[in-house]
């Protein structure tokens, strides 16, 4: 078995090296959207319906006027996982495209809808990460639209959050910046390890965030969904996808965790990094 050396990231785990046991605070399935319609409409003028089984959704693609994506129809296996009340996490890979995934956040509350689409680069590209992360807001057909639109959010920035996503797995995060966190292996497999990589915060509803990390060491990104509206009890459900150790087939697992705020920083007001986007 190979020694993981922090200095050395070539005797890091692959994306794989972390599924045995990683899920173990998964979410159950929920099949509460089976039998659903559900038709999401974005700012592009893109329409994609989704008809929803009890483990799989049949969704057709049809691309609006400033959408280069070809239409496209198939269907494939899915997980969905309750957040809140009427706010769906569904986490489903391409099987015809299998170097895509899609993370689609539902609110049949409010008839609104985030996609993150999760895509791996034909082949590394120097100043990008190998998995690249795209974010459309929608709207959900027939749904009265109410409340505010899924938007990015500085909210996080200076938190510093534990997260265990098993007996055996646990990371702390600390969110730095709108582009940067940091994050170090506390247990599992990873232990004293740490990195900083590239992150994008969305919020959803009041409290409930998407955060989404593209690493640069490992080809792999993660879309996770965190309600944190009760600090000392966070909830978040997730996906990791990438490439596998060979650096050919994708890798795709989905995860839950638990977390709670360390602590908060608090910046100077004229050296706060929340700012840092507007320079």
């Amino acid at each position: 078995m190979t020694t993981l050396n922090p200095a050395d990231t070539s005797t890091w785990l692959p994306l794989e090296g972390l599924a045995p046991g990683f899920d173990a605070n998964k979410a159950p399935h929920s099949t509460a959207l089976s039998g659903c319609e559900i038709t999401v409409v974005d700012g592009r003028g893109t329409r994609i319906v989704h008809r929803f089984a009890d483990d799989t959704v049949t969704w057709d693609y049809q691309p609006g006027t400033d959408d280069a994506t070809g239409a496209a129809t198939d269907t494939d296996d899915y997980e969905a996982f309750e957040v809140d009340r009427d706010l769906y996490f569904v986490q489903f890979h391409h099987r015809y495209l299998p170097n895509e995934a899609v993370s689609l956040i539902l609110d049949l509350r409010d008839g609104r809808a985030l996609a993150v689409i999760s895509g791996i680069l034909p082949a590394p590209e120097k100043g990008r990460t190998r998995v690249q992360h795209h974010f459309a807001p929608g709207v959900i057909e027939g749904i009265e639209v109410t409340g505010t639109e899924p938007a990015p959010t500085t909210t996080l920035i200076g938190r510093r959050v534990e997260w265990v996503y098993s007996t055996e797995h646990a990371y702390e995060h600390v969110y730095l910046s709108t582009r940067w966190y940091s994050w170090q292996c506390l247990a599992g497999p990873e232990r004293g390890l740490a990195d900083t990589d590239e992150n994008s915060v969305w919020e959803v509803r009041p409290g409930i965030y998407v955060f989404a990390w593209r690493e640069k060491v490992i080809p792999c990104a993660s879309v996770t969904i965190a309600d944190h509206r009760d600090v000392n009890a966070i909830r978040s459900h997730g996906v990791l996808f990438g490439l596998d150790e060979s650096g050919e087939v994708p890798t795709h697992f989905t995860f839950g965790a638990h977390g709670r705020l360390l602590s908060t920083t608090m910046h100077t007001p004229e050296l706060e990094p929340a700012t840092f986007g507007d320079r």
